[in-house]
This record gives C-alpha cells, sequence and structure tokens, in this order.
C-alpha cells in the first residue's frame, strides 16, 4: 500500500512547528520517529492532510536530568533508555528510530512507554498556540490511540520522576512473540522505610484495557504493611479484579485478567527482592 497524498512540512523550530499544527488542526499529524505512523499511513489507516516532520527541530532532541526528573526531548531515540523494559519494544531497529515522546502520544495501549510514564507518575509536556502546558500521566491517556492533546498541540518532552536509589523495580511481559505487542504487561517501584514497611508501591498494567491502567488497589494493600508473599500476591489480585479487559482474536478477557494478576505478583515480587538487597 501506498499512504493517501498529503502536503509535507519541514520546520526547523518549536515555533514553527506549533504554528503549522495551529493552522492544519485536526488535519495535520506530527511525524518524529514514524514507527507507528508511517505503517498506519502505507495501510491509509492514518490519513493526514498535512505531515508536519519535527526531525529538524534541533531543540527537541535533548535529554537531562532536573528536579528528580528525567527531561525527554521529542526527538530522544529510545536506544538505551529505560533498558528492562526497552527489550520488549519491538526490535533493534524500531528502539533506534521511534522516539519515546512519539510512543507516548501514540498512546498504543499494549505499549510500554506509556505504561512506565504512568508507573514513574510522569508527564508531558505539550506546546501550542495558547502556550504551555504540562499533563501528567493520569490525565493524559483518554482510550487507544486517544490523548487530552489538542489537534495544535505538540509534545515537546516526556518527564519520568527519577525512582529514589533505594527502590526496587520489576517489568515484566506476555507476548505472541518477541517484539509483538504485549497482550498483558505490568511495571513495579517498590520501596521500604526504615521498619522494613513499604513506603511507597506503584503498579501499572498495560494491554488489559483502553489505557494504561494504574493498580491502585495493589498500592493501597501494600503501602505502610510489612511486605510478604502473600501479601503481594493478595495485593496482586486485587489490581486484577479492578479490571475490566477486552477479550479479541489474540486473547479473551479472562486470560488477561489472569496472567495480569500473574505478572502483578511476578513484578512486585521482583522490585521487593530488589529493595531487600539494597538495605
Amino acid at each position: 500500500m501506498k499512504p493517501a497524498p498529503f502536503e509535507y512540512l519541514a520546520p526547523v523550530t518549536i515555533a514553527e512547528t506549533v504554528a503549522a499544527l495551529a493552522q492544519h488542526g485536526d488535519d495535520g499529524k506530527v511525524l518524529a520517529g514514524g514507527q507507528s505512523l508511517v505503517p498506519m499511513l502505507n495501510l491509509r489507516l492514518a490519513r493526514p492532510a498535512v505531515l508536519v516532520d519535527i526531525n529538524g527541530v534541533a531543540e527537541l532532541d535533548h535529554l537531562r536530568e532536573a528536579d528528580g526528573r528525567v527531561h525527554i526531548g521529542a526527538l530522544k531515540r529510545q536506544a538505551g533508555l529505560m533498558a528492562e523494559a526497552l527489550r520488549a519494544v519491538g526490535h533493534a531497529a524500531i528502539r533506534n528510530r521511534g522516539t519515546v515522546a512519539g510512543s507516548v502520544a501514540h498512546a498504543d495501549p499494549a505499549s510500554e512507554l506509556p505504561a512506565l510514564l504512568l508507573c514513574l507518575d510522569g508527564a508531558a509536556v505539550a506546546r501550542g498556540a495558547a502556550g504551555e502546558r504540562v499533563i501528567p500521566a493520569g490525565e493524559l491517556f483518554r482510550a487507544p490511540l486517544t490523548t487530552s492533546l489538542r489537534p495544535d498541540e505538540l509534545v515537546t518532552e516526556v518527564r519520568f520522576s527519577v525512582p529514589r536509589p533505594d527502590a526496587g523495580w520489576g517489568f515484566a511481559e506476555v507476548a505472541r512473540r518477541h517484539g509483538d505487542f504485549a497482550l498483558v504487561g505490568a511495571a513495579a517501584l517498590l520501596w521500604l522505610d526504615d521498619g522494613g514497611r513499604v513506603a511507597g508501591a506503584r503498579l501499572a498494567l498495560f494491554g488489559v484495557g483502553g489505557t494504561p491502567v494504574r493498580g491502585s488497589a495493589a498500592e493501597a494493600l501494600l503501602t505502610d504493611q510489612t511486605p510478604s508473599a502473600e501479601r503481594i500476591r493478595e495485593a496482586a489480585r486485587a489490581a486484577a479484579a479492578a479490571l475490566r479487559p477486552d477479550g479479541d482474536l489474540h486473547a479473551s478477557a479472562r486470560y488477561r485478567s489472569e496472567v495480569a494478576a500473574v505478572l502483578a505478583e511476578r513484578t512486585l515480587t521482583a522490585a521487593l527482592e530488589r529493595c531487600e538487597r539494597a538495605a
């Protein structure tokens, strides 16, 4: 297949990009890494009238740490970042070309990076004609491939909170083949207080609904409690019980719920073990 005809724009500043998006609105589409967009164009699942290529906007290519967050510019590629989760993202060619911000803005509910943004209390920075705003991950994802971004807004960077040095983490997913989108996945973060109780817990699940989902029930059951295998199992089951996944030709809703419980337990256990090793 070939894409439908479109006008091609290649701005070199953020201001030019925002002006182009403001002018064309819903008819415009941003191209960064293109690892999701280009296949959709070729299959004519996306038919923008205008393609705004931001690869020439040098000010979007940055990576820095400030105020306890990692700031990742819209052109920073996936290769080399958040190594554990990114091992599961597509293949090397996709990771070397795809962008972190592009994956977040694309908002595929089975994608790893939106779930990591949610787990790490992250945010997206969007700039439009009305100015700049910071959108917390919990307010960004609305439905499959749908966010709270306005048509005239450009994601200039995404921000991931840096975990505490003593925090443990876990990541796991199930896919039909390596490189496929996840049928179910989980990311967890855990840290303990001086008495060995859980001072904080984060759990995010993906592939189990229209958006990535925080495992709030699990977090509540673990926080301020002394962790144990049974308590983690109970928390994982509570998180899975709160899900309302859809079934499709790849997996039934029941399968997704059951696997979510297993992966939640597995990642929380891994996070606890890393905490204990660091103590």
